[in-house]
């Protein structure tokens, strides 16, 4: 593998990465797309089974929303009541949490509190990294990284 240089470094400084945790950075977030994830969608069940302050929870659902990564859907109007649903880029960040939760599994806790399995077959799902040319799994060893030209200042 070889590294960015300084001057890489420099050009980097806004990358995919920066941009990704700038909408999904932070405990709070992740926790509630776990919720989500698992098809919970209304506040007041998020709430309790986050455990979460109120305007915590508040807070970061209005941030989802308006970064396009939840939906929300008014399902009663008196009260009014409003619920949650993944959008595309949404459900497009599950292989990152299924991935966040295999690194714990492995380097956080003794023993997996969940397994996860496909619904078809019973298999256990797994998040890996795979070449699209030769079909082989990667990792940080086997990549390099390469600029494509476009300005990441923005």
């Amino acid at each position: 593998m070889s590294a960015p240089d300084v001057d890489d470094l420099a050009r980097l400084r806004r990358d995919s990465v920066e941009a990704a945790l700038s909408q999904v950075g932070d405990r709070w977030t992740f926790l509630i797309l776990r919720e989500a994830f698992f098809g919970v969608r209304r506040f007041v069940d998020m709430r309790r089974n986050l455990g979460v302050a109120r305007n915590v929870l508040a807070d970061r659902l209005k941030k989802l929303v308006d970064n396009g990564i939840l939906e929300r859907f008014e399902y009663s109007e008196r009260p009014p009541r409003d619920e949650y649903r993944l959008t595309e880029k949404g459900r497009d960040l599950y292989g990152l949490t299924i991935a966040l939760m295999q690194w714990g599994d492995r380097w956080c806790l003794d023993e997996p509190p969940l397994r996860i399995t496909h619904a078809a077959d019973d298999g256990v799902v797994e998040q890996v990294l795979r070449c699209t040319c030769c079909g082989e799994d990667v990792d940080v060893r086997d990549v390099r990284y390469e600029s494509t030209g476009e300005s990441m200042d923005q």
